[in-house]
């Protein structure tokens, strides 16, 4: 008689066994194997590789940025006078021309009485700086302030500062030679605009040749309106304040009015950069002095961004304010200085570039006006196809422009 069997099958339920093949791959763990493709490796790579050599090439690409900005600019007087039967040569020798000419005259005649002013103004410091110790020791909030501006040790600033110094001076030398090298490659690519288009037309495919050309032309009017916009806006609050400092008594207005027209590139942020030196300025002059500076500064500041800007950028920036803050936070933190000026410019190419290649953005629905552009665009497509069949790249890219040129007017001017 032989020996009962002690290994009795497991049960999960009464009368009901469980084999053992069930029970040892109930208890094996589940393994998840996560392969990725050659071709994403590769293309991961490519972006890597992609992004050194775009940080690599940051000054050269800055150069071409603005080069750019400076194509955009001059381009609408370029064609003005090409209009009015002026050879594209002689339009763009002229156009330089005034640029250097009206560039020389300023210079002459602001830099010598801002040196002048900067001299009075090192000068007068002593005397501005105890009476600003002085207003701030009337308040006991503030009366550490006066201490500490009555304490101010210039030899161990002139000390610690030396290095700073230099390195300021050759970011300057930098950004000279950068910039002529920028205002050499416009004038080249203006001279030279209908073959750098024609060979941009001829490695994109035909059928999108009319896309392309709206691109363009809407990136033209971005950037030659942002510069034109930020010429207009901050020569103005540079007259504005040289007027206003000006009629209040204040000394040395040309020198903080033009301070006050260059940090007013920077929208929402250079206002206060701006208004701090001209009511630093008014301070020892009493408090009405001080409160008229301020208030005025303060209604101007509101007129520009409320009246003025959107009458002089017109439809070339068009952004909420909450992408413009985000824009310019981004921008100074990648580049600085640079990248808040470029910051505007490039978010609203990133929008225009959303709209004009009908990128679909998640839960956003087809609205009536997109299917009706998009039944333009074929029927400009298909116009285009037509009248550019077996035409050169160079030619074909001049009727897709004018195309995009005279639709996009044409679209302006319901707005108008």
């Amino acid at each position: 008689m032989s020996a009962p069997d002690n290994k009795a099958p497991a049960t999960d339920a009464p009368g009901k066994r469980i084999e053992p093949e069930q029970e040892l791959l109930s208890r094996r763990t589940r393994v998840i194997r996560v392969e990725i493709a050659p071709w994403t490796i590769f293309s991961l790579v490519l972006v890597i590789a992609g992004l050194w050599i775009f940080m690599r090439l940051l000054p050269v690409v800055l150069v071409l940025v603005g080069a750019l900005m400076i194509v955009g600019t001059l381009s609408p007087a370029v064609e003005w006078l090409e209009q009015r039967g002026v050879r594209r040569g002689v339009g763009i020798a002229i156009v330089f021309a005034v640029l250097f000419v009206s560039t020389v005259l300023i210079f002459a005649l602001t830099i010598p009485e801002l040196v002048n002013q900067v001299r009075s103004l090192i000068g007068m410091e002593p005397a501005l700086r105890e009476r600003l110790a002085v207003w701030f020791a009337r308040s006991p909030l503030t009366a550490n302030l006066a201490d500490t501006m009555r304490n101010v040790q210039y030899d161990a600033l002139i000390k610690s500062s030396a290095a700073s110094v230099l390195t300021f001076f050759t970011l300057v030398v930098e950004s000279v030679a950068y910039g002529v090298g920028a205002i050499f490659l416009a004038l080249y690519m203006m001279l030279d605009r209908d073959r750098l288009r024609g060979a941009l037309f001829a490695v994109v495919p035909r059928t999108h040749h009319i896309r392309l050309s709206r691109i363009l032309v809407n990136l033209n009017t971005i950037v030659g309106g942002y510069i034109r916009g930020q010429v207009i806006t901050c020569a103005m609050m540079a007259v504005f304040m040289l007027v206003l400092l000006t009629a209040c008594g204040i000394p040395n207005a040309l020198v903080i009015a033009v301070f006050g027209g260059l940090a007013d590139v920077l929208p929402y942020i250079g206002i206060f950069i701006t208004m701090g030196p001209a009511v630093a300025a008014a301070l020892p002059f009493g408090t009405v002095i001080t409160l008229v500076v301020f208030l005025l500064m303060l209604a101007y500041e509101e007129f520009e961004s409320r009246v003025l800007v959107p009458i002089v950028y017109g439809r070339a920036l068009r952004l909420p304010s909450s992408v413009v803050l985000f824009s310019l936070i981004a921008g100074a933190t990648l580049f600085g200085i640079i990248g808040a000026l470029l910051a505007l410019p490039v978010a609203a190419t990133i929008l225009m570039l959303i709209d004009k290649l009908r990128v679909d953005l998640p839960g956003e629905t087809e609205q009536a006006g997109d299917t009706e552009m998009r039944k333009k665009d074929e029927h400009s497509e298909r116009e285009y196809t037509r009248r550019t069949e077996g035409m050169p790249a160079e030619a074909a890219s001049a009727i897709a422009v004018e195309m995009s040129d005279v639709r996009k007017k044409a679209e302006d001017e319901p707005s108008g």
